[in-house]
This record gives structure tokens, sequence and C-alpha cells, in this order.
């Protein structure tokens, strides 16, 4: 191929990985994460499918070049540090600017899934920060 690299299509099976638990440093109540992707070859995007159990939600973090959230099932919420939270449902797509700490989960009644997406900048993708607290959870229902 006179030094050129061969560039393939890849397709990754539903099911062929692991789920694995979301770590308690980083979310609240149960959460799994699933078919987590990264991209190659100089591409910076990566994501994950995440479910939240009721009442599940991640900390407070930020992302260096923001993060896109496409709801799949059950309805949860997303929240942008010093403003009010919103109610987020399946197909709704949702945008989160670089730097804007925020956090995001289920309703306390009613699990949620949603894929995350986010691109690294200098190979990182998310500043974790402190947890959201029950009060913080509850005080906009």
């Amino acid at each position: 191929m006179n030094g050129t690299q061969s560039l393939n299509v890849t397709v990754t099976p539903a099911g062929s990985q692991p789920s694995a638990a979301g770590p308690a440093e980083y979310f609240t109540g149960k959460v799994r994460v699933d078919a987590p992707f990264k991209g190659t070859d100089g591409a910076r995007i990566g994501g994950a499918s995440v479910t939240f159990e009721p009442g599940a939600r991640t900390a407070w973090h930020t992302h260096p070049l923001g993060q896109t959230l496409i709801v799949t099932a059950g309805a949860g919420y997303v929240q942008q540090e010093g403003q009010a939270r919103l109610l987020i449902r399946p197909g709704d797509t949702v945008w989160i600017p670089p730097q804007v700490k925020h956090w995001h989960g289920a309703r306390p009644d009613t699990g949620m899934s949603h894929i995350a997406i986010a691109e690294a900048l200098d190979g990182k993708v998310v500043d974790w920060l402190e947890q959201v607290s029950d009060a913080e959870y509850g005080q906009a229902q």
C-alpha cells in the first residue's frame, strides 16, 4: 500500500462488551454504562449508553469541549449550576456547552437512559466535581 495505512469500517456487535457499573465517586445511585465507544486514528469523539435507576444521577462535572445527550428511555433531569433543572424525555437532545458545570440523571420515580457523547481535549473528556447532594437533587421538584 505504499506506506499508506489501510482503513476499514468496523462494527462492534451489540452485547459484545460487558456492562460496567458507574463508579460511586462519580455517580449517586445505581448507574450502568454500556457500549462505550472511542474514536481512533486522531478522532476525539467518545461516549456510551448510560442507564440511571430511579433517583440515580451524576456528580457535578464539566466537559472541556461540551457534551451531547440523546435521551433514549424513561425520564430524567439535566441541570446547569445556578439554573432550574430541566425535564428530559426520550427523543430529546441536550447540548451542554464547554466548561458548563452540570449534572444529569433519572427522576426520583422513573429510570432514564441516554447516549452521552463528548470530545477529548488533550486526552481529557470530563472534569468530575462534587456529588449532587440529596437537598440539591430534591430542591427543584
